[in-house]
């Protein structure tokens, strides 16, 4: 062993400390060799490890969303979960996982919820203290994030949330209190916005409560541009992120020399940065514990287990699971084009998707199974099949790249295998490329017109046989942030005839401009569906359903809606999806509607479809994960992590749209299924309901009489399944004080527990309650003495059973 970390401290001198303190660039951290340090190595992940590179001939394990996890309401999955990505990320190189993201999805048009878990704390924490047990248990540091109240993406670098310390402590803090304090999570990333008129990158929350009262010991990295001035030094903020450039440096130095900042703040960050690199074997003289080995096939098999276990069916008239078929028609956009993921920086580039029309046609080989696009759903340019396109240079399947500096001399040339292109940091050439060329031979299989274009920012000429088909200047929108608009381009197409079988010369030609962003750059070509006749496209889709023994609907968002970046306007379909879905159920109410997203969106026709299923963002198999629940292979095990509303205007907390720089959480703990309950407001589908293919008798419910201020207690319900197939049932428990002398929710989440059943099978659930589930916060933990009500059910307005309890 090399020493303490103390002593090794105390070898380097001031500057080589606070060196230390900043990236050594996008993605890592700044080695020292004289103590055994190597680089750590840091990487976004909540669906899915990418690793520095954001590349498709490095491909990753793409997982199914934050939200599909949830919804499975199983801590044992979401450490599996965990232990998943910590072989994707050793097998990448990867010693720190940018996750999970465990902000609240406080109201529905968050854009970013597809990333995170759930509207409730305790469903929250306990997941998220189960990924970073998943995590770590395999040798990775996980980093929970955003602290703290991080939960929409409008002026996110700028926002101040304005929260009082109740609901602070009780809903946004307790996922963040629950990673540390029991799964000891090795790092934590403080968020962008303000809380209180705080910065969060400066704010004491850094110290108390995680520091000091939770007892956290590893590092706080900040959001990649969080940190932007030298008071963030003061504070318990230890690494600053990327580098290698920032607002500490010599600046800090200077600090130090002059007094301004104590030596011992910035030893204590250098000795929290040596542990990390320690559990993580990055220091000489420690090692990490293995990551379980995860080969392709076993993980292709959990990504599409876990995709069935957050599959929520919400409606069944009897028609799933679908029996014997001849003729099945699957429609819309999302059945070819599979969303997979939301956008923004968590992306990854998965080797292959299985689309819901692969997976039906799977399920089901001896039906015939049709497609139609019924609506396009698809904003700016979707790739081109890379089997199609041959490169120039090696006559493989692929596309030519040159990045070229401002004199024109090629900096690098790439033999890519896609259509779409993101540089994102760690790549020193990137700011010296003024401009990319792009070549390749397309030879579509398929005849008729499309939409050929590109996305990018800046200037881009594109031809066709030496033909200029576009050449046009896109620019960030004034309203758009600059981060979002690079990950998510504005697009310019053109039509174009194909003809099947004849090559088509593709040369692109764009020009980064003078609103290129440092260490960034994305560009993608492709196509997007000629839209020419909506109404057609419609009608066809009915007339294919109506000819069909059964029809699976695909419908959803995409990146261009649910995203990092930019928060929704409406939950509305994006497109004329409702107008189809109207339109095929008309034609055949037969009809099974896949809706798909991360997140909630209305759906005006629900109560018209037999079947409803909610699926997610189920990740790279989420093609199989749908075959395998419409045939009946695999039941859909999912429960509702979030309250679905009928309409926006039905929702309780709605605003994310800052008002003079500041949101507020006027609504206190009244958050989510809370807030529906006071309002008294009926939404489409409450918190925690879901249905399987089996049906339940909750029969019994046993608690003790009562207990100590603090103790926590096990409720035992019995529960027996009551029809003819094995199934799984999420067991919730509620508590309630009524007359209360405290504000409190009309029910809240103290506790769940997944069961599994065969037929006429009798089982109990043993739900464990936490102590604190009784207590709320007030300058400190309070317990209010007296009578609380726990009930217990299968969502938050299914309660069949209630018992008392006496807190004492």
């Amino acid at each position: 062993m090399a020493g303490t970390f103390a002593d090794l401290v105390d070898r380097l001198d001031l500057e080589r400390k606070v060196e230390l303190l900043t990236g050594q660039d996008f993605w890592s951290t700044v080695p020292i060799e004289s103590i055994g340090l190597r680089s750590v190595v840091l990487s976004d992940g909540p669906v899915g490890v990418r690793g520095p590179r954001w590349d498709e001939r490095e491909p990753s394990l793409n997982l199914p969303s934050a939200t599909a996890l949830a919804a499975a309401w199983d801590r044992e999955l979401a450490r599996a979960w965990g232990a998943v990505a910590a072989a994707e990320a050793r097998r990448k190189g990867v010693d720190v996982v940018l996750g999970p993201t465990i902000n609240l999805h406080r109201s529905p048009l968050g854009g970013r919820h597809f990333e995170a878990f759930s509207e409730d704390p305790v469903l929250t924490a306990d997941l998220a203290a189960a990924v970073v047990t998943g995590l770590q248990d395999n040798g990775v540091a996980a980093t929970p994030k955003h602290y703290v109240a991080n939960d929409f993406e409008t002026d996110r670098f700028t926002v101040d949330v304005r929260v009082d310390d109740r609901a602070l402590r009780e809903l946004y803090l307790l996922a963040f209190e629950k990673a540390v304090v029991e799964s000891r999570a090795w790092a934590v990333m403080s968020a962008y916005n303000s809380i209180n008129g705080t910065t969060a990158t400066e704010h004491d929350l850094l110290t108390a409560p995680l520091n000091e009262e939770w007892g956290f010991d590893g590092v706080v990295v900040s959001d990649w541009t969080a940190v932007r001035s030298l008071g963030s030094a003061r504070a318990a903020q230890d690494l600053v992120m990327p580098g290698p450039s920032g607002p500490w440096g010599q600046r800090l130095v200077d600090a130090v020399r002059a007094g301004e900042v104590p030596e011992a703040a910035v030893d204590r960050k250098v000795e929290r940065i040596l542990r990390l690199a320690a559990r993580v074997g990055a220091l000489d003289g420690y090692e990490a514990p293995a990551a379980e080995p995860v080969g392709p096939e076993r993980a292709r098999e959990f990504v599409r287990s876990a995709a069935v276990a957050g599959t929520v069916l919400v409606r069944n008239t009897g028609l799933l699971p679908l029996g014997p078929v001849r003729r099945i028609a699957v429609i819309g956009h999302g059945a070819t084009q599979a969303r997979t993921q939301g956008g923004g920086s968590a992306t990854v580039v998965p080797d292959r998707v299985v689309s819901p029309l692969e997976g039906v046609r799977a399920a089901f080989p001896d039906a015939r199974v049709d497609h139609a696009l019924g609506a396009v759903v698809q904003q700016g340019v979707g790739a081109i099949p890379v089997a199609e396109l041959t490169n120039p240079v090696t006559g493989e399947p692929g596309v030519h790249l040159s990045l070229l500096d401002e004199a024109g001399a090629e900096l690098r040339a790439e033999e890519r295998f896609a259509t779409e292109y993101v540089w994102l940091g760690g790549d020193s050439a990137i700011d010296r490329t003024a401009r990319l060329r792009a070549s390749t031979t397309w030879t579509p299989t398929t005849s008729g017109v499309v939409h050929l274009g590109f996305a990018a920012v800046g200037r881009t000429a594109l031809r066709v046989d030496g033909a200029v088909l576009l050449d046009e200047r896109a620019e960030v929108a004034a309203d758009q942030q600059l981060g979002a608009a690079f990950l998510a381009p504005p697009s310019a197409t053109a039509p174009v005839e194909l003809v099947a079988g004849e090559p088509l010369r593709i040369e692109i030609e764009h020009d980064r401009g003078p609103d290129a962003m440092p260490g960034v750059l994305t560009f993608a070509f492709g196509t997007a569906p000629a839209d020419d006749d909506p109404e057609g496209l419609i009608a066809e889709a009915a007339e294919l359903a109506a000819e069909a023994d059964a029809v699976v609907l695909v419908v959803g968002t995409h990146s261009r809606v649910e995203s990092e970046g930019f928060d929704r306007t409406d939950l509305r379909l994006p497109g004329r999806q409702d107008e189809l879905a109207r339109a095929v159920l008309a034609a055949n109410p037969r009809t099974v509607a896949v809706v798909n997203s991360g997140a909630p969106v209305e759906l005006p026709w629900r109560d018209e479809a037999a079947a409803v299923l909610l699926t997610w963002f189920g990740g790279q198999e989420f093609g199989n994960a749908l075959g395998d629940v419409l045939g009946g292979a695999a039941e859909p095990g999912g429960r509702l992590p979030t309250t679905w509303p009928a309409a926006a205007a039905d929702v309780p907390v709605l605003s994310v749209t800052p008002e003079d720089g500041v949101v507020r959480y006027d609504e206190g703990i009244h958050l989510g299924y809370r807030a529906w309950l006071r309002a008294g407001a009926e939404p489409a589908y409450p918190f925690g309901f879901g249905l399987g293919y089996t049906t339940w008798e909750l029969t019994g419910c046993e608690l003790p009489g009562e207990v100590a201020a603090g103790d926590g207690l096990t409720a035992r319900i019995a529960l027996r399944n009551t029809g003819e197939r094995t199934g799984k049932q999420v067991v919730q428990v509620y508590a309630a004080r009524p007359g209360s002398a405290v504000d409190r929710p009309v029910r809240w989440l103290v506790g769940f527990a997944a069961v599994t059943a065969a037929p006429g099978e009798e089982v109990t659930a043993e739900v464990a309650i936490p102590g604190r589930a009784f207590a709320h916060w007030d300058a400190g933990w309070r317990w209010e003495r007296g009578e609380y009500v726990l009930s217990a059910g299968t969502s938050v307005r299914d309660l069949p059973l209630s018992a008392t309890v006496q807190v004492r």
